[in-house]
């Protein structure tokens, strides 16, 4: 019978701590009513470090944009994408984008946003995103593809002082434009809202919708409701999700206040449903990157528990979620900043639990 050393033990140990780390949280174990799916997009990349998704659905299934590099603000971090037709696999990651000015000269990408509008019919997926070399002095360019995301458009710089749709997604009104919500960082941590009719080629903007002050908010998404009227919600410096209402369309907001839902100055996604139904995606935390949480709302005030993404310690953070022509909602985050996650809902299953004063239900 043969004996096992010391370093063997040893290296078992380290394997099963490895094994481990590596291991779905508590959350996917358990089943979630509603919850139908959970996989990563890959395995392995040739980039260590991954951040900021976006996912849209195109006339050929969906496609997946994220940073990914050496680690954030890393000259080397470039825009990545993976695509998935309807019943195959996600392709391998491809970099689609990068910050390079000259052969002597790049700067990093940041916070890529996928958007495929529904007019005009043939309309292109476009793929928004930032580069510079920080939040503060970045600037917005945009890509176009006409297959799909299989292959793009040279970039175009946004016109001076436009970053386009900051990290969520834009919404098409009506009327076929595009407001993209957006904010910025150099004066403050200040909301305004971009505008195209044409898909990107001329731009409008309003002015910030906060003074960056009493309420420091970035990073907002757009919820519809009755009677053309929009909501906006999203990250802010307070420890609390930050709301805004518009009765305009977007051209002009009422107040910024703070939510009872809290936020631990870390992004949010949300989307309205085709039932009316608000689904917002958040950590519902004040402090840290976990837990990452759905919820679901009526009218955008009061919000039930559904779901419960991630539990384990670690980074769980950045979601970006739409539904889809099947009616499933969809939702990518990063994944402890080393992959991508993607997760598939049925909101008509979804178990909703109110939540006292803003606390999740345990």
């Amino acid at each position: 019978m043969e004996t096992t050393t010391a370093p063997t033990i040893l290296l078992l140990i380290l394997a099963t701590a490895s094994w481990a780390a590596d291991q779905p949280p508590r959350a996917e174990r358990a089943s979630q009513p509603g919850v139908l799916n959970m996989e990563f997009l890959y395995e392995r990349a040739p980039f260590p470090s991954c951040h900021a998704s976006t996912i849209a659905e195109t006339k050929d299934g969906l496609a997946v944009a994220w940073f990914g590099g050496t680690k954030e603000g890393h000259a080397d971090v470039g825009i990545w994408l993976s695509r998935k037709s309807a019943n195959g696999p996600w392709s391998e990651p491809a970099e689609v984008a990068n910050g390079v000015q000259s052969p002597e000269k790049r700067h990093p990408c940041w916070n890529p946003v996928l958007f495929q509008p529904k007019a005009p019919a043939d309309a292109p997926l476009l793929l928004f995103y930032k580069v510079g070399p920080n939040p503060s002095t970045w600037w917005g360019l945009l890509m176009s593809s006409r297959d799909g995301g299989k292959t793009w458009s040279a970039p175009q710089r946004l016109p001076e002082g436009f970053c386009g749709p900051i990290k969520n997604k834009p919404v098409q009104l009506e009327d076929g434009n595009l407001l993209c919500p957006t904010s910025s960082e150099h004066a403050g941590w200040r909301v305004h809202f971009e505008r195209t009719p044409d898909l990107g080629k001329s731009w409008s903007k309003t002015d910030p919708i906060n003074d960056g002050k009493q309420i420091g908010a970035i990073q907002p998404s757009l919820l519809f409701h009755p009677g053309g009227k929009l909501q906006a919600l999203g990250r802010s410096q307070q420890s609390r999700i930050w709301e805004a209402r518009s009765d305009d369309q977007g051209k002009t907001w009422g107040a910024m206040t703070l939510t009872a839902l809290p936020n631990p100055n870390s992004g949010t996604d949300a989307v309205t449903l085709a039932d009316g139904r608000h689904v917002l995606v958040y950590n519902h935390t004040a402090k840290g990157r976990t837990p990452l949480n759905v919820a679901v709302s009526g009218d955008g005030k009061a919000w039930q528990a559904a779901a419960v993404l991630e539990d384990e310690p670690g980074e769980y953070s950045y979601p970006a979620v739409i539904q889809t022509r099947d009616g499933l909602v969809h939702i990518t985050y990063t994944w402890r900043r080393q992959r991508i996650r993607h997760v598939v809902l049925d909101p008509a299953k979804l178990a909703l639990k109110d939540m006292a004063g803003g606390d999740w239900p345990r």
